[in-house]
């Protein structure tokens, strides 16, 4: 099995950012916002190798939805990946606070988690490539 300094390691290599590591656990940094901020909804697991990766609606952008069809939302983003192996593993409702005022909600977010278990470090290079590729937000395009 892999160590999480053997997957950082493989992720410098590949030419992949990396965000923090916890545990057996290395966050996959992504470059937001015209590359200055950086968000991290990419995790390649050690034990055993998996590639996590969360995709997410925001009441915000669509007020009038409830969870559920903003869960059904951020679902359809992860379809590719579906079709190539992953599956669903969690959902989760994220309150954002306002940073000046913690009592403050300045959107609500429905994410849900997706994994697929990845037999070597080289197999996670290329999904974590490819998850890169999906939107990882739906928008009212």
């Amino acid at each position: 099995m892999p160590t999480p300094s053997d997957i950082k390691k493989a992720l410098l290599k590949a030419g992949f950012e990396v965000y923090q590591t916890r545990g057996d656990v290395v966050h996959v940094a992504e470059r937001v916002r015209e590359n200055l901020l950086m968000d991290s909804g990419i995790r390649v697991h050690a034990t055993p190798p998996t590639v996590r990766f969360v995709v997410r609606a925001q009441r915000n952008d669509f007020p009038g939805d409830g969870d559920e069809h903003l869960f059904q939302r951020a679902r359809v983003l992860a379809d590719p990946a579906v079709d190539r192996g992953y599956s669903e593993v969690e959902t989760t409702v994220t309150q954002v606070f306002d940073p000046g005022d913690s009592g403050r909600t300045l959107d609500t977010w429905c994410e849900v988690s997706f994994e697929k278990t990845v037999g070597d470090v080289d197999t996670a290079m290329d999904e974590v490539r490819f998850v890169l590729s999906l939107e990882k937000a739906a928008s009212r395009r």
